[in-house]
């Protein structure tokens, strides 16, 4: 797992950061991991703390309400390392991700798509 943090790359809306602190309360530590586009399309994934290994080549972007969120290096770099904010849509996630058990779905953009 990296111990490289690319400091301040992720902010949470305040409807993502309430969902956060919800489901930390539920479930106990928790990780996400912004999708490469399998299982969930491109969405964070939300999982409780150690239901997927990370991998050397996972970054620590930030930590959202206590939860450190990840990304693939070489993906975040093709992207160009942009911020990204997390938010919340309605409707459950289609995947395995917890949020989905609330109701919502996690969803990350860049300022400029906002």
């Amino acid at each position: 797992m990296s111990t490289e943090v690319a400091q301040h790359q992720v902010v949470a809306t305040d409807a993502a950061a309430a969902v956060l602190r919800h489901l930390t309360a539920t479930f106990g530590p928790l990780i996400l991991i912004q999708s490469g586009g399998c299982c969930d399309g491109s969405s964070p994934i939300c999982l409780q703390e150690g239901e997927l290994l990370l991998r050397e080549d996972d970054l620590l972007l930030d930590e959202l309400e206590g939860v450190p969120f990840y990304c693939d290096r070489e993906q975040y770099e093709r992207w160009n390392r942009p911020p990204l904010v997390l938010d919340v849509g309605h409707g459950p996630a289609e995947g395995f991700s917890l949020e989905g058990l609330a109701g919502v779905h996690f969803k990350c953009e860049t300022p400029r798509e906002r």
